[in-house]
């Protein structure tokens, strides 16, 4: 398993390193592609099949709320308010099959605020991960940033959680997270959120205050690891260990995108109201 994961990190990373660096619609496709992927996952954690109508009326908005972004039309996010009701359409004509015991009625209202909920997680958490890379200037190198931060957030928080973990974090929502995996998490990540930073302000344009970053870097694994309990939490309450197995030691693409799908809305909204001013 961990032979698995340490694999799939090593050839998924220098290709996602790679379209970071080229940005343009290679990196919107890559995005596009996860997010749909990834909301087709969401759905069949819910029951659906994987193939679903609805799920794939879902990827479709939550990619086109992707592309809104880029091309810089925020209006787009109305795709949102569509996608609230849409989906709930889609729902009440073609309804999830009702778990043994429970009402028609209450399993309809659930799956209706699931598949409402899904675009929302994914659309709008998703879209900053094109919002941020369309940054002026700097936006590829605060990408780096957030990607790095966070893959060292996980990736402490795992080894060292393995290592040392003795009290558990959240165990009614994620029973392996430990405090000291927490905190071994926290300070990778805020390592490297401040290495990150200032190797890339050597060599471009990014532009910063020394304590902006050191709120970044303390900000930043608290959210990688907000975002994993959440989907830990949507996991648990579906009684599946993972998205799918579509990345071999890793699950889904949905299980990859937990921590992401929180920490590049932070990191966004840090550099357009902090850093900016």
């Amino acid at each position: 398993m961990l032979g698995q994961r340490v694999a799939s990190a090593a050839a998924g990373i220098p290709v996602i390193l790679l379209l970071i660096w080229f940005g343009g619609p290679w990196y919107l496709a890559a995005v596009c592609a996860a997010l749909a992927v990834a909301s087709v996952e969401f759905q069949h954690a819910q029951g659906r099949r994987w193939l679903d109508p609805t799920g794939l009326l879902i990827a479709a908005i939550v990619a086109g709320i992707a592309v809104g972004a880029y091309i810089g039309r925020l209006e787009w996010l109305l795709w949102l308010a569509a996608g609230a009701v849409i989906p709930a359409v889609a729902v009440a004509v073609n309804p999830v099959d009702a778990t043994p015991g429970s009402a028609r009625g209450d399993e309809l209202r659930r799956a209706v605020a699931w598949t409402a909920g899904g675009v929302a997680y994914l659309g709008v958490l998703g879209g900053t991960l094109v919002m941020l890379r369309q940054v002026e200037f700097d936006g590829r190198d605060w990408v780096y940033v957030a990607v790095l931060g966070t893959f060292a957030t996980d990736t402490g928080a795992f080894f060292i959680g393995r290592a040392v973990g003795r009290h558990l974090l959240a165990p009614t929502i994620s029973p392996k997270k430990t405090v000291e995996g927490f905190l071994g998490g926290w300070m990778t990540g805020f390592a490297a959120v401040v290495a990150a930073a200032y190797a890339f302000r050597a060599g471009s344009d990014l532009v910063f205050e020394p304590w902006h970053v050191v709120v970044l870097g303390l900000t930043l694994p608290l959210a990688a690891t907000v975002g994993d309990l959440v989907e830990s939490a949507m996991k648990r309450a579906r009684h599946i260990k993972d998205a799918s197995e579509l990345i071999p030691g890793h699950g889904g693409v949905l299980d990859r995108l937990d921590s992401i799908l929180f920490t590049f809305p932070t990191v966004f909204l840090f550099v357009e109201y902090v850093v900016s001013r």
